[in-house]
């Protein structure tokens, strides 16, 4: 099925944690790489940069642009020196809601051109999963999609 330039990428995933634990690995640059990218630069708040070098050769960068603990972060994401998915060009939020003792997590990641719908669409479902296991306390293990000749989504394109 081929993916509609426009259309929102919607994932939503239950964690057995409050809130305030889930948002701190959001916005917190040491945690926020115990579950997705190598490094990050983070200025969580509006106008903030928000910068994560996925894999030694991906590096994403935006800024927030909508930081309310503990329920909604938004922020602009894309790649550096990238031409398809420029940084900065498509935007992600993510809103965390009270449920059933946990939090129900949904993240929207919206402005994505039609060729980059699946392979976010994908890579988001995996670190979703591996946020998960991270804020429940296990360990996610390494990231297959750190490896340096890993293949998911268009490196800087």
């Amino acid at each position: 099925m081929a993916e509609e330039p426009g259309r929102a990428i919607e994932l939503s995933i239950w964690i057995a944690a409050r809130p305030e634990t889930v948002f701190a690995f959001l916005t917190d640059a040491e945690k926020l790489v115990q579950w997705i990218g190598l490094e990050a630069e983070l200025e969580p708040r509006p106008g903030g940069l928000f910068r994560v070098d996925m894999n030694r050769q991906t590096v994403v960068r935006g800024q927030y642009l909508t930081v309310e603990p503990p329920r909604r972060v938004v922020f602009t994401w894309g790649h550096e020196d990238g031409t398809v998915l420029p940084a900065g060009s498509s935007t992600v939020e993510i809103v965390l809601t009270p449920d059933q003792g946990g939090t129900r997590v949904q993240l929207r990641h919206s402005d994505l051109p039609g060729s980059e719908q699946p392979a976010h669409r994908a890579g988001w479902g995996h670190y979703l999963a591996r946020l998960k296991t991270r804020v429940e306390g296990g360990d996610p293990g390494p990231d297959p999609y750190a490896a340096p000749d890993a293949v998911h989504g268009s490196r800087r394109a």
